[in-house]
């Protein structure tokens, strides 16, 4: 089981921040159904003229690349967890700290997993403060398998710029971002693409 995780949105709690922050786990039962995705949109990505280097991202895509890629890997055989944080109901000092957000937030989404995951492999982006994606990969490793201790067999650090399944989960993420933004007329295409993906998303803080 393969499962590559990324996020959107920022931690930061001051009125310029963005109103909500998400994270999704996307699931490979396999590494054969891995590499038929990561095929499919080395395909996709030819089809529709990007080089190899340039990373699918989907805020740099146009909206009619953004549906020509999720509707094709839509049909592919993964599934996607995800949460998504309201950052104007959080209380406690601990979410000031982005460390300790990020990291808190993850743990929440990988513990709403975990009765499906087994020995997963898991690949988090590192072109990030890696400091800070060490300390999260061994966050993971302590907080997952608490209490079932077969979990996560790894957990590695990608550059996403050359792994497809990372940016497939910036994908999926972005589509949830997108979901929430109220003001954009294509809020609600892509989500209508993957929505069958998806196992099981989180709005937390649930309202009282």
């Amino acid at each position: 089981m393969l499962v590559f995780v990324d996020e959107s949105g920022d931690v930061g709690l001051k009125e310029a921040s963005s109103k909500y922050f998400h994270v999704v786990l996307v699931v490979f039962p396999d590494r054969d159904e891995a590499q038929r995705c990561d095929s499919r949109i080395n395909a996709l990505r030819a089809e529709l003229g990007f080089p190899p280097e340039v990373e699918l991202k989907f805020n740099r895509l146009s909206r009619s690349k953004r549906i020509s890629i999720i509707e094709r890997v839509a049909h592919d055989n993964w599934f996607f967890w995800a949460i998504t944080i309201n950052k104007a109901k959080l209380h406690g000092k601990g979410f000031q700290f982005s460390g300790s957000f990020y990291k808190y937030v993850t743990r929440l989404v990988f513990t709403n997993a975990a009765p499906y995951l087994l020995g997963a492999k898991v690949v988090i982006d590192g072109r990030g403060t890696k400091k800070f994606r060490r300390e999260l990969a061994a966050y993971l490793r302590r907080q997952v398998n608490v209490e079932r201790s077969h979990h996560i067999s790894t957990v590695k650090l990608q550059d996403s710029r050359r792994n497809n399944l990372l940016q497939l989960a910036d994908l999926v993420v972005g589509a949830l971002g997108r979901r929430y933004r109220t003001g954009k007329t294509d809020r609600k295409d892509y989500w209508q693409l993957i929505r069958h993906r998806c196992i099981h998303h989180q709005f937390w803080p649930q309202p009282k």
